[in-house]
């Protein structure tokens, strides 16, 4: 606790002056008792008027709480997809802008690409040597039944036969994954494999492509996804971890609307500790139906704690001297003693203490100030 030195000498001040009021009368009567400091004690009169200024508050059992872990909101990955190229090629036509709502299957652009035209024309040229290898093995086989080959031929127009099928299939399989039809265009039509909203777009028209633009960390061409349903990514602390669970309930919050929570839910907690921020990393999903959230915002998310071992004191009892953190208890009428005690955590004006106090014991916390000046002043620190 930082404390302001002028108010700590008008305090200290006061207080001596009060005390040496009391003692001192010109000898016209007998004196008063006086304040005492006995080791780590401050002892009043209990006629003193210096008790007036101390206020006490008794010790608590500590309660459950409510833990608050910052974070931001992400697409749900599970129902988000990122566009590529998958040949190289020019942006000829962009059919999407975002904020469109597309079907699966939709083409969002079209790209005029020499590399698919090729696949196309491989397509078309295994298909023409499948035809040939199958037209070469019915000839051999009749052959072979009038005797008029030898069956080694036949095993070599089969052997011909299934090679050429395997390719075809293979070049055929390679353009339809994209959507390519039967005729050698260079055409390909970039599709969304899902339904949703395109959030993002990063292509222009006439645009160069390259097929290697992930292994480069360039943006997607395009991001579709639901925003009706959204990850929280959350930043937990390591004396957060045995309270979070996957499956349990949070409560998010967003300053754009404070008057609103939402709930998500725990669907994984990272394995390990981020070593820079000393936090691990926590995520949630949670439903968006009126689309009030938006991908990129920060949020809060709260849960319910179970009681920590300890007790609960107002967070004005307890103030800082060196390296300790100390609070005074008032022992009995007048008598207060400095306790040290050891913290376990802060939520708002309330501070856990682990070690040091007792419920049912009264700590000061208006004098906290007045108290530790008088220690200061007439005993050891």
């Amino acid at each position: 606790m930082h404390w302001s030195r002028s108010v700590a000498m008008r305090a200290l001040i006061g207080a001596l002056g009060i005390a040496l009021a009391a003692c001192g009368d010109g000898g016209r009567r007998e004196s008063a008792p006086a304040l005492r400091v006995e080791g780590g004690k401050v002892l009043f009169p209990l006629e003193s008027k210096q008790l007036q200024a101390i206020a006490t508050a008794p010790v608590a059992p500590a309660v459950a709480g409510a833990a608050q872990l910052p974070g931001r909101l992400v697409w749900d990955e599970e129902r988000t997809v990122r566009l590529y190229p998958p040949f190289g090629g020019r942006v000829v036509k962009i059919l999407a802008k975002p904020g469109d709502a597309v079907k699966a299957g939709q083409p969002l652009a079209q790209l005029a690409s020499p590399d698919f035209g090729q696949a196309q024309a491989e397509a078309r040229k295994s298909a023409t040597d499948l035809a040939l290898a199958e037209k070469n093995l019915a000839r051999v086989r009749e052959l072979v039944a009038n005797d008029v080959a030898a069956k080694k031929e036949l095993q070599n127009a089969e052997a011909e036969y299934a090679r050429a099928r395997a390719e075809s299939a293979r070049a055929l399989d390679r353009v339809k994954l994209y959507s390519g039809g039967d005729n050698v265009d260079s055409v390909l039509a970039l599709r969304t494999p899902i339904a949703g909203t395109v959030v993002e777009r990063n292509i222009n028209p006439g645009q160069e492509l390259r097929p290697d633009a992930m292994a480069a960390n360039a943006p997607a061409l395009f991001v579709v996804t639901d925003p009706t349903r959204l990850w929280v990514q959350l930043d937990a602390s390591e004396r957060d971890l045995g309270a979070i669970r996957p499956g349990m309930t949070l409560r998010v919050r967003s300053s754009a609307y404070p008057a609103q929570t939402f709930s998500a839910r725990v669907n994984a907690v990272a394995d390990f500790i981020d070593p820079q921020t000393r936090t691990v990393k926590v995520r949630g999903s949670l439903a968006n139906p009126d689309r009030l959230l938006k991908g990129e915002m920060y949020v809060t998310a709260e849960f319910d704690t179970t009681p920590r071992p300890g007790v609960a004191v107002p967070a004005k009892a307890v103030f800082l001297s060196g390296n300790h953190h100390y609070v005074f208890v008032q022992e009995a009428p007048g008598c207060f003693a400095r306790v040290q005690v050891k913290t376990d955590s802060e939520n708002g004006a309330t501070v856990i203490v682990a070690e040091g106090l007792e419920v049912g014991q009264r700590v000061v916390i208006d004098g906290v100030l007045f108290l530790q000046q008088i220690l200061q002043s007439k005993g050891p620190a």
